[in-house]
C-alpha cells in the first residue's frame, strides 16, 4: 500500500485534492489493510440516523428496496455512509478483527463493540448488498467492514441488554450527557424537550430530571406520541404541538408551565428553530441535538427576535457518555419501554 504517515483524525484517508477531514470528504480510503494506529472492525449491524432515514424514507415514498439500494448506493460511492441531503449517518456494532499495534483505542480482537462516531467519518465497505434489510428500519443488519482511527471512539457492549437496544441508546448518547450538564447549571430549571418521545428525547428528559430540574414539559407531535409518553412518566407535562409553528408552540410551553429554562431540540424535522426560541426565556439555554436543524435559521432568528438566550450544539460527544446513557436506561422503565415500542 502507498505509505503515508498516519493521523489520528484519519486525514491519510482522505481522497479529496482539497486537505479536509474525513466527516468532510467527499471519498474515503478503505482498503482493509491498517495504519498503525488504526482499527478494523467486522461490521454487524449500521444504525442510521433519523434525520437520515426519513429523508430516505420521504425521498422514495417509503419504498424499502429503493431505500436500501440508495444507502448502498451512497456507501460505494463515498467509501461512508453520509445521506448528500442531511450530511448525516449513524452508527455502527461489530466485532474488532484487527488491531494496529499503536492504536489508543484499548480495544482487543474479539471485543463486540460499538461505534460512538460518526458513520459520516468512518470508512465503511458493505460486502453482502445489504441482502438482510428490507429498507423499513432505521438498524440495518450487515456484513462489511469499518476502520476506526486513533481519534474515533468506541464503547464494548454490555452483556445485559441486548444488541439492538444497546446501539439504538449509544446512537443517541451525547444528548442526555450534555441535558444534565447545561440543566445543571440553573436552579430548579423548568425544562421542555420537543421530541420528547423519541429517542434522544425520552433520554433526555430522564438527564434533567436527575440533573435537578424542578419542571418537565415533554413535546410531541400527536396524541398518539402523547400517551406513549404520558404512560412512561417521564415529564410533568405532556403537549401536542406542531414543533414548526413557533407562536403554537410558545403558546403550548406557557400552558404548560413555561417559558423553559433549557429547550432541548430532539426533533428529525426542519423549521423548529424559531419555535424553540420563543419557547426560552430570557437568560435561558437552547439545546439542539437534531441534524435537521439550520443552524444559520437559529442564529438569525434568534437575533431577529432580539432573544437573549445561548444556543448550544450538541455535537455528540461527552466524556462517559454512554455509560451515563445506559444506566439512564437501565434505571427508567417508562424510557426502556420508549426505546422498545421503538424497536418493535
Amino acid at each position: 500500500m502507498t505509505v503515508r504517515d498516519a493521523d489520528p483524525t484519519g486525514l491519510h484517508r482522505v481522497l479529496d485534492d482539497v486537505v479536509v477531514l474525513p466527516q468532510a470528504a467527499q471519498r474515503l480510503d478503505t482498503r482493509r489493510e491498517l495504519w498503525p494506529d488504526e482499527v478494523r472492525v467486522r461490521v454487524q449491524r449500521l444504525n442510521l440516523d433519523a434525520a437520515s432515514y426519513r429523508q430516505l424514507e420521504r425521498t422514495h415514498a417509503g419504498d424499502g428496496d429503493a431505500v436500501r439500494a440508495a444507502v448502498l448506493d451512497i456507501v460505494r460511492s463515498r467509501g461512508k455512509m453520509q445521506n448528500p441531503e442531511t450530511g448525516s449517518g449513524g452508527m455502527l456494532v461489530g466485532v474488532v478483527e484487527e488491531v494496529g499495534p499503536a492504536s489508543p483505542l484499548g480495544l482487543a480482537v474479539g471485543d463486540r463493540v460499538a461505534t460512538l462516531v460518526s458513520l459520516t467519518l468512518t470508512p465503511l465497505v458493505i460486502e453482502d448488498d445489504l441482502a438482510g434489510w428490507d429498507g423499513r428500519g432505521e438498524q440495518v443488519p450487515c456484513e462489511g467492514y469499518a476502520i476506526l482511527f486513533g481519534r474515533s471512539i468506541a464503547a464494548v457492549l454490555p452483556d445485559d441488554l441486548p444488541t439492538a437496544l444497546s446501539l439504538s441508546v449509544m446512537d443517541v448518547c451525547g444528548a442526555p450527557a450534555l441535558t444534565a450538564r447545561v440543566v445543571a447549571g440553573y436552579a430548579d430549571a423548568t425544562v421542555v424537550v420537543i421530541g420528547a418521545g423519541g429517542k434522544s428525547g425520552s433520554l433526555s428528559l430522564a438527564a434533567a430530571r436527575a440533573a435537578g430540574a424542578r419542571h418537565l414539559v415533554g413535546v410531541v407531535p400527536h396524541e398518539a406520541e402523547a400517551r406513549r409518553l404520558r404512560a412512561a412518566g417521564l415529564a410533568d407535562e405532556v403537549v401536542v404541538a406542531d414543533a414548526r409553528n413557533p407562536v403554537a408552540l410558545r403558546e403550548a410551553v406557557e400552558k404548560a408551565g413555561g417559558p423553559a429554562d433549557v429547550t432541548v431540540v430532539c426533533v428529525d424535522v426542519p423549521g423548529c428553530e424559531g419555535g424553540a426560541i420563543l419557547a426560552t426565556a430570557e437568560g435561558g439555554t437552547v439545546v439542539f441535538f437534531s441534524m435537521a436543524t439550520s443552524f444559520s435559521a437559529a442564529a438569525l432568528g434568534a437575533e431577529g427576535l432580539a432573544a437573549d438566550v445561548t444556543m448550544l450544539v450538541g455535537n455528540g460527544y461527552v466524556p462517559g457518555h454512554a455509560a451515563y446513557a445506559l444506566q439512564l436506561l437501565r434505571e427508567h422503565d417508562g424510557v426502556r419501554a420508549l426505546f422498545e415500542s421503538r424497536l418493535g
